[in-house]
């Protein structure tokens, strides 16, 4: 049942009346340009994952350590950067027009909440065992959908207040925490691991032979779901100069970006250095910390992210609209091209080591294997061609089914 709304214009805050005249708040259909982004990074991401599953030595070194990697290497561990803050970034604008659709707060917050939790559970359980082959608890990874599922707890603590205050709330968190850090867990004694959990990319043994590890620290990524949820607003508003706000704020965090990376003033705690040539200094200069989000990661990502959202606002091109289908169904894309994923590296891995393969595979994989990025880049495509249909079938019984239980996967 919607909110009840007190009679009389001057009673109804501005923002809400905005939301409320906007063909996204009257259930007119979902906004195309936030699904296509969205889509598009869940393909890039799926590059990364092969690439961690197949690429020849990705067990042994950083694709981002210039004295290792090559250029072709670290652009393709680096373009997926963007994944991750897009993601947390949209699934806070995407919670502003989920309430902004006649829901009432209580709705907004129970949804938060419970879908939160049901994702901390999720990259616990279904998460771990896909990335680890096998159900497992000695050792658990803690990353982006736990870090997502988190945020959208606090979030649905803040949802109460003025959606401004959210904004500030979010950007201050992503301004400012690089101030913190030179803080270390062990400042903070028996606190140390809810320190960890914040802000510092670490293990953590919560029982003997079991421990999990801080892959995802929370801070900034609450900030960045929270800085997304008050950009919804101006999703949510069909203003005629929403589309050249959204470019001019996309361009103002690559101008930030740029000003504090050339001068190595703030926000990364890795400054760039000239190398060897030009390309390696260019690849220097953008080589910023991913764990925790440096300031300088999240303003170099989300900055090209706004621009193209920008430019897409009006029309998505028609080469453009298959992305859309990964763009409604990002969770259960998640999971299932993880699932795929696994099978695709079982295969692999059997078609080179034959009935020896357990033998082989059962501390890891071995120094020899893996495969280049030619392997890489097709064994990529075929999981995303072979994805399609099952995530436009999932996408259309979403749009046909009225069942809340549908929109937590």
């Amino acid at each position: 049942m919607p909110p009840v709304v007190p009679a009389g214009p001057a009673a109804v805050p501005a923002h809400v009346t905005a939301v409320a005249a906007s063909p996204a708040a009257a259930g007119a259909g979902r906004l195309e340009s936030i699904d296509l982004l969205r889509g598009l990074v869940m393909v890039v991401m799926a590059l990364d994952h092969v690439r961690n599953h197949l690429h020849r030595g990705a067990e042994s070194f950083d694709p981002t350590d210039l004295t290792r990697a090559s250029a072709a290497l670290f652009l393709t561990r680096w373009v997926t950067h963007f994944c991750a803050p897009v993601f947390v970034f949209l699934a806070g604008t995407g919670a502003f027009l989920w309430g902004a659709k006649g829901r009432s707060k209580d709705e907004l917050c129970r949804y938060l909440w419970t879908r939160g939790l049901w994702l901390v559970v999720l990259e616990l359980t279904v998460v771990n065992w896909e990335w680890r082959f096998g159900i497992r608890f000695d050792f658990i990874f803690a990353q982006v959908i736990w870090a997502l599922g988190w945020s959208m707890i606090v979030l649905s603590l803040l949802v109460r207040l003025p959606v401004p205050a959210i904004g500030a709330f979010g950007w201050w968190m992503i301004l400012g925490h690089n101030l913190f850090d030179g803080v270390t867990s062990e400042r903070f004694g028996v606190f140390a691991p809810l320190w960890t959990v914040l802000h510092v990319q670490a293990p953590i043994v919560w029982a003997p032979g079991h421990t999990l590890l801080i892959m995802y620290p929370l801070v900034p990524w609450i900030g960045v779901m929270a800085a997304g949820y008050a950009f919804g607003a101006w999703m949510a508003n069909e203003h005629p100069k929403r589309r050249r706000r959204i470019l001019a704020v996309g361009a103002l965090l690559l101008m930030v970006f740029a000003e504090l990376r050339a001068y190595n003033f703030y926000g990364d705690p890795h400054p760039w250095s000239r190398q060897e040539d030009a390309l390696y200094t260019a690849l220097s200069f953008v080589n910023c910390q991913k764990y925790p989000p440096s300031l300088l990661f999240l303003l170099m990502t989300l900055g090209p992210a706004l621009v193209l959202l920008g430019l897409m606002d009006r029309r998505v091109p028609a080469l453009a609209r298959p992305l859309i289908v990964f763009g409604r169904v990002p969770l259960f894309n998640y999971v299932v091209h993880l699932f795929l994923i696994d099978l695709v590296t079982a295969a692999f891995a059997i078609a080179r080591y034959g009935a020896r393969v357990r033998e082989v595979m059962a501390h890891g994989p071995p120094p020899d294997y893996g495969y280049g990025l030619p392997v890489v880049y097709a064994v990529w495509v075929g999981v995303v061609l072979a994805l399609y249909p099952v995530c436009g079938w999932y996408a259309g019984v979403k749009a046909r089914s009225r069942s809340r239980l549908l929109s937590y996967l």
